[in-house]
């Protein structure tokens, strides 16, 4: 591999290849492969462009610029914004390439900007069937592009992996990288590198196993794939570089037929290439079901569910594993954010990988062997008491398998201390900047459990998980949850500042070389912080949640800070007891020293309870209920309670009419909305039942004064 000498996180590149930048990045189709790898390194070193979804490939999240700073942050307007014409999730973290802003939306469609002004240059439509909607377990989104040498890469719901010319938005090859037969999903933004582009898929849930492919940049033909679990052993393998590694090792930490309900293990997030080491670590997910009862007779420890796993980046050939969760039960993935340093451990200078995944513990691993130097809990940990440093194992608290149909509250639960949100690294002030809540998450066996193929498969009780319908106890409830800004000092293993946020699921991080911290919220705020010490110094009403990670960026010599801005997603599942009001459609908002744009109105609105006077007897409401609880809440919201992205079936016009129900929910009126048939899991009686639950809980909110 051919590769500047740069500095680590650098400052400089050599001089030559720096002055040809602008032109190759263009992509005018002179660049070699080896010359426009050299040409990404040396635009992440000059820092002034955001040209890979983490910013460079350390994927640090770190801002270069220091013209926003706390003395001038004051002066910080919005300088120009787009609407993205849809109010379903906004995940993106937006590329900035020679000028040009490229920003993927929901429903997977791709547009490219003028980054000083705002303007429209194309549009590109993947045409993904709202059908596919009902795949993905946590909303059309999707988290970004990739760019490499003139071509802009983007993944799709339906599996398909597209080629396009940054230019033109025409499109120069598409791949199908899954099977469209059986629920793989993608969310993740593809990563490019020396003429590759990496995808994984995501789908644990609904039946799926994992894999990450490796295609040629140019031509979208396959180069190496990497299966992360082991499929049925009858077949003898998959023909493909992972063979080895999962007969050898995984193969023998799996029982019972896992692979009749696909097992997990899919790399929905993190993907990240390191060009010191030419590896790639790949994030892999939570087992399928979660609970390994249900998965592996509840024995072994599930290689490499819940692993951060190193290969060959130009073979794809297996170097090392760490297993975070062994056995993993609690959908503790480890496909959050991967971030690459160079840290002074014990007196010694190592490099690094670091992640703070959903089980609670930020981990320290030596990036080149894959030994683990620490690991902390940044949030509180009841499911372990700590991780044995000799054997790199969780010291489990016994209780927390919950076995023998006993339960157990976990902290954290399944939506993790750190779920997808990004988080950054700022060398300066050498902090780690995540966004971490307390969530915590009942779990008890599923007695009634029956594999639904393509359907959510948990093998967890979700009615067990009761949402309060009185107001005390929603207000103790959102007490109970906990949401923050976390500055994490990696080395000292500790808690150096915290700030509050009302709300859990608030949004991705940025930390810049001017000393601040740029979060927004999922009450719809965008923050900037001081980076020392966590000062609140800036806010900005977005009108709607922020997940996205914002980014930083400098066009003739002026300092920009973009971020995606629209709710939805996993928010969707979350019950928000004041909800189901209307959203703004997401937009791309966009924010310099001076700025004079300003955004239009918006008030929130929402229809009234489709309130009638029917009865159902118990047995039928608490049908509807665990229903409800497994098939329905990820989308409309636990216990009905939506935040408005997705409808508000409380507030259905369907749901006081049982003709006009069964139609959408059983027989797929609304399939061209995504609204799929429930047919093949459902009768009629239990569709009819939903219909129960639901109205319950519309005659619950009216009790509770709402309107």
């Amino acid at each position: 591999m051919s590769r500047l000498s740069v500095k680590r996180g650098g400052l400089v590149a050599v001089a030559i290849l720096g002055a040809m930048g602008a032109l190759l990045l263009r992509g005018g189709g002179a660049a070699t492969t080896s010359t426009a790898q050299q040409v990404m390194l040396a635009a992440m070193a000059k820092g002034d462009q955001w040209v890979t979804t983490g910013g460079t490939y350390e994927e640090q999240r770190f801002g270069r610029q220091t013209q926003i700073n706390p003395d001038t942050i004051s002066r910080l307007k919005l300088a120009w914004y787009a609407d993205l014409n849809s109010t379903r999730g906004q995940e993106s973290t937006p590329l900035v390439v020679d000028g040009v802003m490229y920003v993927t939306t929901a429903w997977n469609k791709l547009v490219a900007l003028e980054a000083e002004t705002g303007r429209q240059i194309w549009a590109f439509d993947p045409k993904l069937s709202p059908a596919k909607a009902a795949i993905a377990c946590c909303d059309v989104i999707s988290r970004g592009a990739a760019y490499y040498d003139g071509m802009i890469f983007a993944a799709v719901i339906d599996g398909r992996l597209i080629g396009l010319d940054a230019r033109t938005g025409k499109q120069i090859w598409s791949v199908q990288t899954t099977d469209p037969n059986q629920p793989y999903s993608i969310s993740g933004a593809p990563r490019a590198f020396n003429g590759k582009v990496i995808i994984g898929n995501g789908g644990a849930d609904v039946g799926v196993r994992g894999y990450v492919t490796a295609y040629d940049a140019k031509t979208g033909k396959k180069l190496w794939r990497f299966y992360t679990i082991p499929g049925n052993p009858a077949k003898d393998g998959d023909g493909e570089v992972s063979d080895r590694p999962l007969r050898e090792l995984a193969q023998k930490t799996w029982f019972g037929r896992y692979w009749d309900h696909g097992g997990g293990g899919t790399a929905w997030d993190s993907i990240v290439y390191d060009p010191d080491f030419n590896q790639l670590y790949i994030g892999v997910g939570n087992g399928g079901p979660w609970n390994r009862k249900l998965r592996s007779q509840d024995k072994g420890d599930n290689l490499f569910l819940s692993s951060i796993v190193a290969v060959d980046a130009d073979t794809g050939e297996y170097k090392w594993h760490y297993q975070e969760t062994p056995g993993e039960s609690w959908d503790f993935t480890a496909t959050q954010q991967i971030t690459l340093a160079d840290l002074t451990i014990d007196g010694k200078p190592r490099k690094v990988l670091m992640q703070a995944p959903k089980n609670g513990f930020f981990y320290i691993l030596d990036r080149q062997t894959g030994k683990l130097l620490s690991a902390k809990n940044y949030v509180p940990v009841n499911w372990a008491s700590h991780v044995d440093m000799k054997t790199g194992r969780p010291v489990e608290n016994p209780e927390a398998r919950y076995r023998d149909g006993k339960s157990f509250i976990s902290m954290p639960g399944s939506a993790g201390g750190h779920n997808w949100f990004p988080m950054s690294y700022n060398p300066g002030t050498g902090l780690v900047y995540i966004p971490a809540q307390e969530i915590p998450f009942l779990y008890k066996d599923d007695a009634k459990f029956v594999y639904r193929p393509a359907l959510m498969n948990y093998g967890v009780d979700l009615t067990a998980t009761a949402v309060p319908n009185d107001p005390a106890g929603q207000k103790a409830a959102n007490a109970a949850l906990k949401g923050y800004l976390l500055a994490w000092d990696p080395v000292r293993q500790k808690e150096v500042w915290r700030v509050d946020h009302p709300t859990t699921w608030n949004g991705g991080v940025l930390s810049t070389a001017g000393n601040l911290v740029f979060q927004g919220t999922r009450q719809g705020s965008f923050q900037a912080f001081d980076a020392r010490n966590g000062r609140k110094l800036w806010s900005f009403p977005a009108q709607t949640g922020l997940q996205a990670g914002p980014v930083s960026y400098e066009i003739k010599g002026r300092q920009y800070i973009a971020i995606v801005a629209g709710d939805g997603g996993g928010a969707n599942a979350l019950p928000d007891f004041d909800g189901g009001y209307s959203q703004p459609d997401g937009r791309v908002l966009v924010f310099a020293l001076d700025g004079k744009a300003a955004l239009p109105p918006f008030t929130p609105a929402r229809a009234p309870l489709a309130l009638t006077k029917e009865k159902w007897p118990s047995d039928v409401v608490a049908n509807g209920s665990r229903l409800f609880a497994n098939v329905c809440s990820m989308c409309h919201g636990a216990g009905g309670y939506s935040k408005g992205v997705l409808p508000d079936l409380r507030r259905s016009g369907a749901l006081p009419d049982r003709a006009t129900w069964k139609a959408i929910v059983h027989d797929g009126a609304l399939a061209d909305s995504g609204m799929k048939s429930f047919a093949p899991w459902m009768s009629v009686d239990d569709v009819e039942s939903i219909r129960a639950y639901v109205q319950s809980q519309a005659q619950a909110a009216a009790r509770n004064g709402q309107q």
